[in-house]
């Protein structure tokens, strides 16, 4: 059976035994890429804290497994840290070179929106994307976020200025607005 099929994909959480492959395809991405902003490569113990505070906060951490392999990750965390944008969060969906092309970006991006559905406390997903990574923001159209902002020359990575291109996604979940409102009235 071909790799390639993705009847061979496994979507599950990620554990702490993962990391060592989320660390490496994290700091390819740093080293080869404008997806993620920062220059400097991340340890193992960052990781480890970066999962560990995901976690615990509530947030899901995926891996796409192929044949044992780590093929790519997925989460989502809190969007800002003000009390008011605690219903948003901002997804990140990251899959390693030797796996392009086979679909796991959009399995894991499946995943992770069916855990942000069902998790009943996520109204809006934001997808924050350097503004040339038209493969990101095509996956991103193709799950229904759109365009909401792009802030042009923010941010600066192999001696080029990169725009940021802002996307979202609004979910369904009217409730929340009315428990918040419930106890926004309930205090005053």
């Amino acid at each position: 059976m071909s790799a390639n099929r993705p009847s061979e994909q496994l979507i599950r959480d990620a554990r702490e035994s993962d990391l060592p492959e989320i660390l490496a395809i994290h700091n390819d991405a740093i080293a080869e890429t404008t997806a993620i902003w920062d220059t400097e490569p991340v340890d193992l113990p960052e990781r480890l804290a970066w999962w560990q505070a995901r976690t615990a906060g509530g947030f899901p951490v995926l891996v796409a497994e192929i044949d044992g392999a780590v093929a790519g990750y997925a989460s989502y965390g809190q969007w800002r840290p003000k009390s008011g944008y605690r219903f948003t969060v901002e997804n990140s969906v990251y899959v390693a070179d030797r796996f392009h092309r086979r679909g796991i970006a959009t399995a894991l991006l499946t995943e992770l929106l069916a855990r942000a559905e069902r998790a009943g406390t996520v109204h809006a997903v934001i997808a924050a994307i350097e503004s040339s990574n038209t493969t990101s923001i095509k996956l991103h159209e193709k799950f229904g976020f759109r365009t909401v902002g792009v802030l042009p020359e923010v941010g600066h990575k192999f001696g080029e200025w990169m725009g940021l291109t802002l996307m979202q996604l609004t979910l369904g979940t009217t409730e929340l607005a009315n428990a918040d409102h419930d106890s926004v009235t309930s205090r005053r």
